[in-house]
C-alpha cells in the first residue's frame, strides 16, 4: 500500500470551485487503489470544506517557516507526495527532498498560473496576450522551476501541455495530462434532465474570489445582458457562486432581470433546471468547471476562446457557441436561448465531449500506470531530469536559508 501525502493550498471545497472538485477527483482515484492518504494544509479551515474523514484521509494542519514540519514528514515518511500547486512545492518541498528523499514527488498544477496571471495583465493593459509575455513574467519562472523539480506534473489541460513542450522544451517524461475524470453520461443520466420547455432563463456559476470569474460578471453586466434582454424581454440571469462580495451583491437588479444569488446549496441542480450557461470570460487557463459542470447537467452553453480552451478536439462541436465579439455572443445566447432543434443538437455535443474527453476509467489507469513506472525508475528518471536535480540543489539551499531566517525572526 502507497502512503500519499497531499499538501494542500487550501482545504479541498468541491461545491465551491473546480480546483477543489478536482482535488476529491484525485483523492477518490488514489483510495480506490487502497492508498492511505494524509491532507495536510497550512490554510484555515472551513465551513464548506469536505469532511475528508467521512474518505478515511486523516488530516493536519501543518505551518510554513516551520521545523514542525521537519518532525512531521520524518515520522510520516510517505511514499508519494503531491503539492496543491507551485507555492506549496516552494514552500515545502525542500523539506520533503530532505526528509524523504526517496518519495515521488507530484505537482499538481490545477491550471498554469502564470498563464492565466499574464493573459491577465494583458487585458488589463488594453492588449492582445502573446505566449511570449510568459518568457518576462517572474510567475512564470518559479512555477516552472517547480514542475523541473518534481518528478511528475499533473496537467488539466492539452493547450497547455502543448505549452511547456513547445515554448519551454519541457520533456515529456516530467509531464502528465490529466483532465477532469468524470463517469460517462449515459441513456438512463439524459432521461433524468428537464426538458427544453421544462427549463428557463440563464445561469452563471463560479467561485467570486477567481478573477476571471468576477471579470465575466461585469462583462455580462455592463455590456452583454443589455443586448440579451432587449431581444428577450422576459429572461432572467440568474448569477451562483461561493464567496460573493459586497460589490458582487450590489450588482443585483431584479428589474434588469440580473439576479445575484450567491452560493447554490445544489450546484448540479441550479445548473440542470437553467435553459443554457454563459460564461464569456476574457482571461484564465485550465479548463472550465462551469462549463464541464454545464454539459453533465445537459445545459448548453455560450462561451469564449477562452472558456472552451483545452476542451474541445479540432474537429469537434462545441456544447453550444464559441464567441469573442460581444455583438456576436449576445445573438449567439438568444439563439441558443429560443431554437429547441440547435439546443438539442448543443447538448448532445456536450454528451460526446464528456465521454470522449474526460474519460475517467482510461486517465486514472494511466495515471496509476506511470506512477508505479516512475516509482521503479526512480533514479534513473531524476537523472534524465538533470535541469530538475540542478533546481532541487539551489532551490534547497536558497529556500532553506530563507526559511530558517524566517524562523529565527518569528521566534
Amino acid at each position: 500500500m502507497n502512503h500519499l501525502l497531499i499538501l494542500g493550498f487550501v482545504w479541498p471545497e468541491p461545491n465551491s470551485s473546480a480546483a477543489g472538485s478536482r482535488m476529491l477527483q484525485l483523492i477518490k482515484l488514489f483510495l480506490s487503489h487502497n492508498w492511505k492518504i494524509t491532507f495536510a494544509s497550512p490554510a484555515s479551515e472551513t465551513e464548506y470544506m469536505v469532511f475528508l474523514k467521512d474518505y478515511n484521509v486523516t488530516t493536519k494542519t501543518i505551518e510554513i517557516n516551520n521545523p514542525s514540519f521537519d518532525t512531521f514528514i520524518k515520522q510520516s515518511q510517505p511514499d508519494i507526495v503531491i503539492f496543491d500547486r507551485f507555492m506549496i512545492e516552494e514552500q515545502f518541498g525542500w523539506r520533503v527532498a530532505r526528509h524523504c528523499p526517496r518519495a515521488l514527488r507530484i505537482l499538481n498544477t490545477e491550471d498554469l498560473h502564470s498563464l492565466r496571471k499574464t493573459r491577465q495583465e494583458a487585458f488589463k493593459n488594453k492588449r492582445d496576450f502573446q505566449t511570449e509575455d510568459l518568457l518576462t513574467n517572474d510567475i512564470t519562472k518559479r512555477e516552472i522551476a517547480s514542475i523541473y523539480r518534481c518528478d511528475i506534473s499533473l496537467i488539466i489541460s492539452d493547450f497547455e501541455m502543448k505549452l511547456l513542450t513547445d515554448i519551454f522544451k519541457i520533456n515529456k517524461n516530467i509531464l502528465f495530462y490529466l483532465p477532469f475524470l468524470f463517469s460517462p453520461i449515459t441513456p438512463e443520466t439524459k432521461k433524468d434532465w428537464p426538458s427544453f420547455e421544462k427549463r428557463k432563463h440563464c445561469i452563471t456559476i463560479g467561485n467570486f474570489r477567481h478573477e476571471p470569474n468576477w471579470n465575466s460578471i461585469l462583462y455580462l453586466k455592463e455590456t452583454l445582458w443589455p443586448l440579451i434582454k432587449k431581444e428577450i424581454p422576459e429572461i432572467e440571469l440568474h448569477i451562483y457562486g461561493a464567496y460573493p462580495s459586497a460589490k458582487v451583491i450590489q450588482l443585483d437588479n431584479p428589474k434588469e432581470g440580473f439576479y445575484v444569488k450567491g452560493r447554490a446549496r445544489d450546484a448540479q441542480e441550479v445548473v440542470k433546471n437553467s435553459r443554457i450557461c454563459l460564461a464569456p470570460l476574457r482571461f484564465g487557463a485550465g479548463i472550465k468547471g462551469k462549463l464541464a459542470e454545464a454539459m453533465l447537467c445537459g445545459t448548453p452553453s455560450v462561451t469564449t476562446t477562452i472558456g472552451a480552451e483545452g476542451m474541445l478536439h479540432e474537429d469537434s462541436d462545441w456544447n453550444g457557441f464559441i464567441v469573442d465579439n460581444p455583438v456576436h455572443f449576445a445573438k449567439a445566447a438568444v439563439q441558443l436561448y429560443a431554437n429547441k432543434n440547435i439546443w438539442q443538437q448543443s447538448q448532445q455535443n456536450g454528451i460526446e465531449i464528456i465521454n470522449t474527453r474526460f474519460q475517467k476509467e482510461t486517465f486514472s489507469n494511466l495515471l496509476i500506470s506511470q506512477i508505479k513506472t516512475i516509482q521503479n525508475n526512480l533514479e534513473k528518471h531524476r537523472s534524465d531530469n538533470f535541469i530538475g536535480a540542478m533546481l532541487q540543489y539551489h532551490t534547497m539551499r536558497s529556500t532553506e536559508f530563507m526559511s530558517r531566517w524566517i524562523e529565527e525572526k518569528n521566534r
